[in-house]
């Protein structure tokens, strides 16, 4: 989990558009962020494999 203090200052808005950091809605996570799902990598393949994801399914070949 991020520490508070970090989620707090990513939630400010920035002075320039290019500093905005985006964090995973679920741990706070920064590295490793998906933006078309909100979420860490980590998280989104716990979300995924266990099928809260809808449309998204494990590839098999």
């Amino acid at each position: 989990m991020a520490r508070q203090a970090l989620i707090a200052k990513a939630k400010k808005t920035p002075k320039f558009s290019t500093r905005v950091v985006r964090r995973c809605w679920r741990c706070g996570r920064n590295r490793g962020y998906m933006r078309d799902f909100g979420l860490c990598r980590i998280c989104f393949r716990e979300l995924a494999s266990s099928g809260d994801l809808p449309g998204i399914t494990k590839s098999s070949w």
